[in-house]
């Protein structure tokens, strides 16, 4: 774990993000002070601090919940992926021994990086060097490592010429071998320890870790005992399989990745389900963490009666808060309300502690004068960062979880600390929405895409309409497949964001929480997935966006991303004149419409959606309104570009810049409304809510929820 000094002074997190009323939540907590914490639950209402705007607003909640107090301890958290395996092996050095293993190093360091491991017996890299360890004794074989390379590296002890052999053989090179004699009377020892590879134990403790990719490691002790293990075998699970004994199985910690190439791939096969001999490797990071494991400090089972909602659960230890936000659905297949709030956890876990590579510390004066959270990922790396970071080795981070604290899951953070606007994404960003349902008084129950994977159509099938927040970004197969069922037999959809349904996740069937993203050939990303590693791990489909997958946005909702820029918005301009669709903008006189808005500045800004018949959008849908007058750092996506000169759409690229706001009628009765921005929302709360943005869509609701 990080040094105390880089650690946040009381910091939380929940088992999960959302649950029904009767359902329990555990809360587990790690405070730097030896003082007693206090906790107590609020309804979370506005998680804007913008002083601009009505603030951060949550209600006491105290009928539900009756505040605890509990001693404050320092829980730590341990990153890092290795293998361990179930049972010990017997060690007997003066008898004999060899370790080999098919590696690939990615991240050069000063300090050692274990290949694999047997209590006191090690085999490590340090920079080029391959290292045996054992016990105190230190033997090394220098300037024989490549790195970005794979080699075959063995060392051995032959108890009958009594020297210790190094092997190292990479592609394309001739063998290297260095023999070293060793005194017996100094080469003694006895072990009995597991097997750990990509990382040594020290009291129980990994570290050391290895950065890069193992392929078949082995180990022969004494007594001819061979284990190996092979990586090809059983990839979506959380073991990696030992052939000659499978009590020496290896589980898999910190969730290493896997579907990755591995020496024999040629290029000639790209899903690892039909060659998995290509894919026989494990990629190990030093940065890797799934769950933190720390302790339950207390629980709460949520009322029957209790509101569906979003709710906080607060912490203050001396002078220092926290705050851990979770969403309670309505009684299962008991809705409360026909509207329904779809809120995105996946997206929020995927993006979880994102570290932006434009953070600069400047922004901490915004923060302390907003009085907005105080912690940022950036400065904050020990936690594990998100999926839009990068491991040290420069591979992309292609796992998220919410079972850790996560940062930008604070109401009042900022996910930008410069303009005009608030700055807000994600969680915070969607509080303007539900901030604005409150002020008007609608009622509504809370679903996430966790239920909608889980449940499927009973999750959502009584409602009459389902809003989206301002970026439900991430789906799995079963979400997506339940909003398309939803929105054909019959349900009313209005997706109020911007770059929604773009990219797969995978959830892991036997580590929950756990999402799978691979950012396959295409899209707005941050990193790209290598050559031959477009399938995910976790149960073997094609990753990437959906739109790659044959799901375009559009077909959902009729309007998919388009372009992206800077956080800044513009207006939308009606363009509907049909007097059959004059409901849309009653009482709405200017034909600019949301020049305005906590976010980025206007209704439509920063990752903008359009309309395209040809990707899926129906024939029947209506154009409202398209925004215009976005700045010179808007780009185009890049599925939507060809060429310098041509486009997919073959449009110019200047007319594909734009967020089409959209309705349509349904062959089966359902109706759609889309935006198109992910900064509409951000307008709702614009001059205590009373603007041309929440006017057009109270005469949406109130058209959705007719009859």
């Amino acid at each position: 774990m990080g040094d105390l000094e880089n650690l946040v002074p009381l910091i939380g997190y929940s088992d999960r993000l959302s649950l029904y009323p009767g359902e329990k939540i555990e809360f587990k907590v790690s405070s730097l002070i030896d003082a007693p914490v206090n906790a107590w639950l609020t309804r979370s209402i506005s998680a804007d601090p913008n002083p601009a705007g009505i603030g951060i607003v949550e209600q006491e909640c105290s009928e539900f919940f009756k505040p605890v107090s509990f001693q404050g301890r320092n829980q730590p958290f341990y990153p890092g992926s290795y293998g361990l395996s179930n049972s010990s092996v017997s060690i007997n050095t003066k008898a004999g021994f060899e370790i080999s293993a098919c590696i690939y190093p990615t991240l050069a360091k000063e300090s050692l990086q274990t290949i694999l491991s047997v209590g006191p017996l090690k085999l490590c890299l340090q920079q080029r060097c391959l290292v045996l360890f054992v016990g105190r004794n230190k033997y090394e074989f220098s300037h024989c490592i490549h790195y970005q390379a794979w080699q075959q590296i063995t060392t051995c002890y032959d108890a009958t010429t009594k020297n210790i052999c190094f092997k190292c053989t990479a592609a394309n090179l001739s063998e290297l071998v260095l023999e070293i004699p060793v005194d017996p009377s100094q080469f003694l020892l006895e072990a009995q320890e597991k097997v750990v590879v990509g990382a040594s134990l020290n009291n129980g403790l990994a570290e050391h870790f290895f950065n890069g990719k193992i392929e078949s490691p082995s180990l022969v002790s004494q007594s001819n005992v061979v284990l190996n293990w092979d990586f090809s075998r059983d990839i979506s699970t959380t073991m990696a399989r030992c052939n000659s004994d499978s009590s020496f199985d290896l589980s898999l910690i910190n969730y290493p990745t896997r579907a990755v190439t591995s020496s024999s791939w040629d290029g000639s096969e790209m899903c690892w389900r039909h060659a998995p001999d290509h894919y026989a490797a494990i990629h190990f990071h030093e940065t890797d963490i799934y769950d933190f494991e720390w302790d339950t400090d207390f629980q709460f089972v949520c009322p029957e009666d209790m509101p569906s909602g979003i709710y906080v659960m607060h912490l203050r230890c001396g002078d220092h808060e926290d705050a851990m936000p979770f969403f309670l659905c309505a009684p299962k297949g008991k809705n409360r309300h026909k509207l329904c709030l779809l809120v995105s956890t996946f997206t929020y876990a995927v993006y979880g502690n994102h570290a932006r590579p434009d953070f600069k510390p400047e922004w901490k004066t915004r923060m302390k004068e907003w009085g907005a959270y105080p912690y940022n990922p950036a400065e904050y790396p020990a936690y594990g960062l998100s999926t839009y970071n990068h491991h040290p080795d420069k591979s992309g981070i292609c796992h998220g979880s919410h079972l850790r604290p996560l940062l930008n899951l604070r109401p009042g953070y900022l996910t930008f600390g410069y303009g005009k606007s608030s700055g807000l994404r994600h969680f915070q960003a969607d509080s303007h929405l539900v901030s604005w349902l409150h002020n008007k008084g609608i009622e509504f129950d809370i679903v996430t895409d966790q239920e909608l994977h889980d449940h499927g159509s009973s999750a959502i099938e009584n409602y009459q309409c389902l809003l989206t927040g301002s970026h439900p970004e991430y789906h799995t197969l079963q979400s997506l497949d339940t909003l398309q069922g939803f929105s054909r037999s019959g349900g009313n959809l209005v997706y109020l964001g911007g770059n929604g349904f773009y990219w797969k996740v995978v959830p892991h069937n036997e580590a929950p929480g756990l999402l799978e993203i691979r950012r396959a050939e295409d899209g707005i990303r941050a990193w790209a997935a290598e050559p031959g590693e477009y399938y995910n791990a976790f149960d073997g489909s094609y990753g990437g966006l959906w739109r790659r997958n044959g799901r375009p946005p559009q077909r959902l909702c009729a309007v998919g991303f388009s372009a992206q820029g800077e956080f800044n918005g513009a207006a939308y301009r009606r363009v509907c004149c049909d007097p059959n669709f004059d409901w849309v903008f009653d009482g709405i006189s200017q034909e600019l419409i949301g020049d305005y808005g906590f976010s980025g500045g206007g209704a439509a800004g920063f990752e903008l959606d359009r309309f395209d018949e040809r990707l899926g959008s129906p024939a029947n849908t209506v154009l409202l309104a398209s925004s215009e007058g976005h700045g010179g750092d808007f780009i185009l996506v890049p599925e939507e570009t060809l060429t310098h000169l041509t486009t997919w759409s073959g449009e110019p690229k200047e007319d594909l810049i734009r967020a089409d706001m959209v309705y349509c009628d349904l062959d089966n009765g359902g109706k759609l409304f889309s935006v198109g921005s992910i900064t509409f929302c951000g307008s709702l709360p614009w001059n205590n809510f009373n603007n041309d943005i929440s006017r057009l869509l109270e005469n949406v609701l109130d058209h959705m929820m007719k009859g």
